[in-house]
């Protein structure tokens, strides 16, 4: 008998990760949602609605990049710590991913895709290069907002052509 509660303990220790990581990915934050929904406050809201936001770009990480991670023994338990530092209000982990990671790129609407690449013209269409883009940054943010951007590349063009190259001094 002492031999299976060993067994068993051997059993729970080797799968903590299988058996943890539901526990606090899925049912920890179900019932603390529940309960803030229930509350009068906002903060908890906001803590429960970006874990979410961030647990559904970690499945969609984990879905994307599935045959890459199953070659890592260790993701299970890095998932497991990362879940652990979002979940757990003391460290504030899911507000600070939010805050300087996401909310940047979803966010920030005054910000141009530096990767834009030119698509290639086809019969129907008119050539989609800089000049529509542009045009079409124009009709959904105003004109206002594309002379703040074309002003900060113009100042950051000027700082570049006055800064000191290498060996100049």
């Amino acid at each position: 008998m002492g031999s299976g509660a060993g067994n068993f303990v051997k059993v729970l220790l080797r799968n903590f990760d299988v058996l943890a990581g539901p526990l606090v990915s899925l049912v920890y934050p179900l019932h603390a949602s529940v309960r803030a929904i229930e509350t009068q406050s906002h903060a908890d809201d906001k803590q429960w609605l970006t874990y979410w936001v961030l647990y559904s770009l970690l499945t969609l990480f984990e879905l994307t990049f599935a045959k890459l991670i199953e070659w890592l023994p260790i993701w299970s338990y890095a998932k497991l710590i990362l879940t652990c530092w979002l979940v757990i209000p003391y460290f504030s982990g899911a507000a600070y991913v939010y805050e300087h990671f996401v909310r940047p790129v979803f966010v920030n609407p005054q910000s141009i895709n530096i990767w834009y690449v030119p698509k290639k013209m086809d019969i129907f269409r008119k050539p989609d290069d800089v000049l529509t883009a542009a045009e079409k940054y124009i009709a959904e943010n105003g004109p206002d907002a594309f002379e703040k951007i074309l002003s900060r590349a113009d100042k950051s063009r000027r700082y570049k052509q006055h800064e000191p190259m290498y060996g100049d001094w």
